[in-house]
């Protein structure tokens, strides 16, 4: 029995005997199945080849994620605060290394996801860490592709989590795609984590909002629009989106309204 890994989205699903005839989150319109076709493998079998790339990317927030490059290739992100550390998102990949290194940053107290895509093997990542709260919307319940008592759904707008830490409900990309309020962020003018949610233009100056990247379907007006608003009350200078480098150092409040002025005026011509 092993907790199978699909190579294309890196979801680790429940267990089973031999590897699952379908990826669930891969045969949905906003993912795509590999070009290869569904293919497999797990955590021992990526242990061989991979290995997890962990640094420091501002004062106690700490990046993570995997080389060379697998599925989606994310990189999460681990928040320091003096009740306890969130992890942000999920890498595929979990090996002794990570586990002394992130051990070493004060371990992990919870574990928050912005949408089904960007969650690796959470689950293992939970049992690792003393069982740590999984925080999921109830909205995206039926994408949980490994059950497991360490769910904690939640519903409404927003959810408060350690030390001033608040999860937000945007929807979008999912019904429950969410993002995470960061007020210490940024030398305390206050970050916001957005995984894909809002996704971090090339020129790292503005965002931009679909329902499948891959696949390039955009969203409607009334969903960029929520999108923004659900953010509006918390206060950010700079925006973390879900990869290495994909960050916008300064006036990131400002860029979110104005990328979605030039996102609906470019959807309505």
């Amino acid at each position: 029995m092993a907790n199978y890994i699909c190579v294309t989205c890196g979801v680790q699903y429940q267990e089973t005997q031999s590897p699952p005839e379908h990826c669930l989150i891969c045969e949905d319109d906003r993912q795509y199945i590999g070009h290869k076709g569904q293919l497999w493998t797990t955590i021992p079998e990526m242990q061989k080849t991979h290995r997890n790339r962990i640094e420091q990317v501002e004062s106690n927030l700490i990046g993570i994620g995997t080389e060379p490059g697998f599925a989606i290739g994310q990189r999460a992100l681990l928040i320091q605060t003096a009740k306890g550390n969130v992890l942000w998102d999920c890498p595929s990949l979990l090996d002794d290394a990570t586990l002394k290194a992130v051990r070493s940053h004060g371990g992990i107290s919870a574990i928050a996801v912005s949408h089904p895509h960007l969650v690796g093997s959470l689950v293992e990542w939970s049992h690792a860490f003393d069982n740590a709260p999984i925080y999921w919307h109830t909205d995206n319940c039926s994408w949980v592709m490994r059950p497991d008592s360490a769910y904690q759904f939640w519903d409404g707008e927003t959810l408060p989590l350690l030390d001033g830490l608040t999860l937000v409900r945007c929807g979008g990309h999912f019904p429950g795609s969410d993002v995470l309020h960061w007020p210490q962020g940024a030398k305390g003018r206050g970050a916001l984590l957005t995984g894909d949610t809002m996704q971090l233009a090339q020129d790292r100056r503005y965002v931009s909002f679909m329902y499948s990247y891959p696949n390039m379907i955009p969203l409607n007006t009334r969903a960029v629009e929520r999108i923004v608003k659900s953010v509006e009350p918390f206060e950010f200078d700079r925006l973390y989106g879900g990869w290495w480098d994909y960050v916008m150092p300064t006036d990131a409040k400002a860029a979110v309204k104005l990328s979605a002025e030039r996102y609906i005026k470019a959807i309505s011509l």
